[in-house]
């Protein structure tokens, strides 16, 4: 088979669970097996979807609100498949505090680890609980190397948490459980399993986006990086230890030993289906983060022409 040319995927955090699926579509073959040949690069934060508007990647991997700080009303760019459902990131708190479950408002007081772009979704998560981080005295802020080249976000946290550099952060599920294993983070609010508020867990969600642009000039990649990307959730949902060939791959050793346990946890969220309701869920919270002016309809977000390959 004649591969394509290479195809580039940028992603803010590659050590993680939330989009794993698209790294385990390079490294376990799925994407050659579908004729193209597809990497994963690691960027800054906001670098990847800069990165998407300007044309040095083909595709983002990375949570579906952050598309619009780089296209402006969804103006240029289309999400194609769901990597995982709901959003992505957990509040972790140090082991030591009285916090309990479920409880936002344990954050009063704290220095709180949060990546670029996720930092919005946890900022209006304390919104929506009635926690105002200026007058309940919360630092929020990037841990210590986070801009650094090569730097995921999750594993980080976790060893900032351990430093004492912070008093707990806003990561991915992966970060979260290193943290929790090491004895030094409980993870206090998941709002994909129903903590906080009820509308926290559509706020956003991971996905695979790529441009109208590339779209139009070659549909039948992005319709081989889709099939791909389903197949993989596909098979880590049916035999979730294949994550650990991966792991061991791209990630550090502590990572690496820890994703199959998450991966086998998350399989209900390894769905590949963009839905009318997580896309609604996603524009509300844009438009009340000021991202988004007012909500478009679902095909300005949606690249349904793929909707067939989701099944």
């Amino acid at each position: 088979m004649t591969l394509a040319a290479p195809q580039r995927i940028a992603t803010p955090d590659l050590v993680t669970n939330s989009y794993f699926p698209a790294l385990a579509a390079e490294e376990l073959g799925i994407y050659r097996e579908e004729g193209i040949d597809a990497h994963l690069e690691l960027m800054p934060s906001l670098a990847t979807v800069n990165a998407l508007r300007d044309g040095a990647v083909d595709f983002v991997a990375g949570g579906a609100h952050t598309m619009l700080l780089a296209f402006p009303d969804w103006k240029g760019v289309k999400l194609v498949v769901t990597l995982s459902q709901g959003t992505p990131w957990l509040l972790v708190l140090r082991a030591s505090l009285p916090a309990r479950g479920r409880d936002v408002a344990a954050v009063k007081g704290l220095r709180i680890g949060a990546a670029r772009g996720p930092d919005r979704a946890f900022l209006h998560l304390l919104h929506e609980s009635g926690v105002d981080p200026a007058r309940d005295g919360i630092t929020i802020a990037p841990v210590p190397g986070a801009d650094a080249p090569g730097a995921s976000f999750g594993v980080l946290a976790a060893d900032a948490l351990e430093r004492g550099l912070v008093d707990g952060f806003w990561a991915n599920a992966l970060g979260s459980e290193t943290a929790v294993r090491r004895g030094v983070g409980r993870i206090v609010v998941d709002v994909r399993r129903g903590d906080g508020p009820a509308a926290a867990g559509q706020y956003t969600f991971a996905a695979l986006a790529t441009t109208d642009a590339l779209i139009a000039r070659t549909p039948e990649r992005v319709a081989a990086a889709v099939r791909a990307v389903v197949q993989a959730q596909r098979l880590l949902r049916t035999d979730p230890a294949r994550a650990t060939e991966v792991g061991r791959r791209r990630f550090p050793p502590d990572a690496a030993a820890l994703v199959a346990t998450v991966v086998e946890r998350d399989r209900p969220f390894y769905d590949p289906v963009v839905s009318d309701a997580a896309v609604r869920g996603t524009q509300a919270f844009a438009c009340a983060a000021g991202m988004l002016a007012s909500p478009v309809a679902y095909e300005e977000v949606v690249a349904t022409r793929f909707a067939g390959l989701w099944e």
